[in-house]
């Protein structure tokens, strides 16, 4: 794929980037590594100092922010906005708690294990490299920048080729705050290049967003150089409503789940899963919000979906969806490519999915929404845990008996009750199975990239 911005309202192409070469990588590379050796030292005052004004200037440029976000992969304006304030948000909390997280872990009663005293001590690893999807271009590196730069590690950034501008934005944006440089690099670079990278003992550890097979090949290189990493992959997150739910609520919050972001995200709620006595209701009123969104312009103010990221991206939603009517399924609405420039794709409902269907096992990325019905909690839980992905899950139910039942049984990183999932700073981030593992976020985050070092003084 060519690294360049390619509207995905219209399919032009505004801007190309040449790929840097192998001389210019290893500059990066050593660059980073020497600047790792004086930053680690300075203070969590200093580096916080750095991050707050870094946030600032972000915000600062929220609007021509948003308006490059929507340009490189669709998402609309006022999505777009929140993305800017979200990171700028993660940026301040972490620049506010990153000392007290990372705070020397003292035994109580050093004596049991013959010292006078004994502890843990949390330290940065090095240059870490981050390799990042382009549907948060913002908030999914700041997520990794901003409490691995607070650790005291560097980053080199390998985002994606479809959103270089907003790439180059983070580096400067950080420079701009008063980070040295060589702290955080962005690294135009096709994906062939990566390995290489990994591979360089300067670089002591990798963290992937993505999909699937990316994050099987960063895990097996880093593997094979015994380097940390973490990993968030894919998702087909279920959503369960129960008798006792609020219907309309329920209803509400699974439209905005389904298709937040034009779709196209991890944690978007993919298979609904209905309890047979309100199932008609929700999937009448559910269809008629979905028919109702309007598509367009996403640089439009009212509109609600976008388009999708890339041109491949709406024909992988549309081999599934064809796979799935071909064996049987039945479209509520949408199913159809509007007749128009760009990479749209309609909200769209399908019901009766069967598991020889592709659309049962795989993730959908874009506004498609599968509906299930369902005799009761088990077979609710039964279909839900039906998946190789593990990363968020969300039920809808008052009766706390369920939720309990919902809490201890979903297999995901995340349980979201009577809400859908969503990501904040202050809660860990992270899937198990396919969805990867390792944690973003929190305190547990900001401890990824550090070496605990058991400290025992006689």
């Amino acid at each position: 794929m060519a690294i360049a911005t390619i509207n995905p309202t219209t399919g032009e192409t505004l801007r190309v980037f040449d790929e840097i070469g192998d001389a210019e990588i290893e500059r990066k590379i050593g660059l980073a590594h020497e600047r790792w050796r004086s930053y680690r030292s300075t203070s969590f005052a200093q580096r916080a100092e750095w991050l707050r004004a870094s946030a600032d200037l972000m915000e600062k440029d929220v609007e021509e922010l948003a308006r490059l976000m929507t340009t490189e992969m669709g998402k609309t304006l006022d999505s777009a906005r929140a993305e800017v304030r979200k990171s700028a948000n993660g940026m301040r909390y972490y620049a506010e708690h990153a000392e007290g997280f990372l705070a020397d872990e003292p035994l109580a009663d050093p004596s049991v294990v013959g010292a006078s005293r004994a502890l843990g001590r949390y330290q940065p690893l090095g240059v870490v490299l981050a390799v990042m999807p382009w549907n948060f271009p913002l908030w999914q590196v700041m997520r990794f920048a901003a409490p691995a730069l607070m650790a005291g590690n560097v980053g080199l950034l390998k985002h994606a080729s479809n959103v270089p501008q907003s790439a180059v934005y983070l580096e400067e944006v950080l420079r701009r705050g008063g980070f040295p440089e060589g702290c955080f690099q962005t690294l135009l670079i096709s994906a062939r290049k990566v390995e290489p990278i990994l591979r360089d003992p300067r670089v002591v550890a990798a963290t992937l967003t993505g999909s699937e097979p990316a994050g099987r090949s960063v895990a097996a290189i880093c593997g094979d150089e015994v380097k940390h990493t973490v990993l968030e992959l894919g998702g087909s997150d279920p959503y369960v409503v129960m008798p006792s739910a609020d219907l309309d609520a329920a209803v509400a919050t699974a439209v905005r789940g389904r298709v937040q972001n034009n779709g196209q995200s991890c944690i978007a709620a993919k298979r609904f899963i209905v309890h047979t006595d309100i199932y008609d209701a929700f999937a009448e009123k559910f269809v008629e919000r979905m028919r109702a969104l309007r598509v367009g312009d996403p640089l439009d103010e009212a509109t609600e979906i976008g388009p999708l990221a890339t041109e491949q991206g709406r024909t992988d939603v549309e081999e599934l969806v064809a796979d799935a009517v071909g064996s049987g399924a039945k479209v509520l609405c949408g199913g159809q490519r509007p007749d128009r420039p760009g990479w749209f794709y309609p909200p769209t409902v399908i019901t009766e999915i069967t598991r020889d269907m592709r659309m049962f096992g795989e993730e959908v990325f874009g506004p498609v929404a599968s509906l299930f019905r369902v005799a009761d909690i088990d077979e609710a839980l039964e279909i839900a845990n039906a998946t190789s992905f593990g990363l968020g899950s969300n039920a809808w139910t008052n009766d706390p008996v369920e939720q309990d039942r919902f809490i201890d049984e979903l297999y995901a990183g995340q349980v979201f009750i009577n809400g859908t999932t969503t990501s904040y700073p202050e809660l860990p981030f992270g899937g198990v199975a396919r969805s990867g593992y390792g944690r973003e976020l929190s305190a547990h985050g900001i401890r990824e990239f550090c070496n605990l070092k058991s400290v025992w003084i006689g």
